[in-house]
């Protein structure tokens, strides 16, 4: 169940994230391709891997951190 909600966290962050830096124009729409191709091979991907699916979570959950360095120009502060 765990693995399953942080699959879920992971998801909604990449699409929250891709909108969000597209609406503010953080990321342009070459930006936005980029990150969706690089999905979308690693979705594909994932098909060809034994157990690639628990993978391709994480892969998602990689994407989420670059996404938060581009879009917000560096870690997101604490305080």
């Amino acid at each position: 169940m765990s693995a399953a909600l942080g699959a879920l966290i992971a998801h909604v962050a990449f699409w929250v994230l891709l909108v969000y830096g597209w609406f503010w124009d953080e990321l342009g729409l070459r930006g936005v391709g980029v990150f969706l191709v690089l999905w979308i091979a690693g979705f594909v991907g994932a098909g060809w891997i034994p157990h690639g699916d628990s993978m391709f979570f994480s892969y998602v959950a990689l994407l989420d951190v670059a996404l938060v360095l581009i879009v917000f120009k560096g870690d997101l502060p604490v305080t």
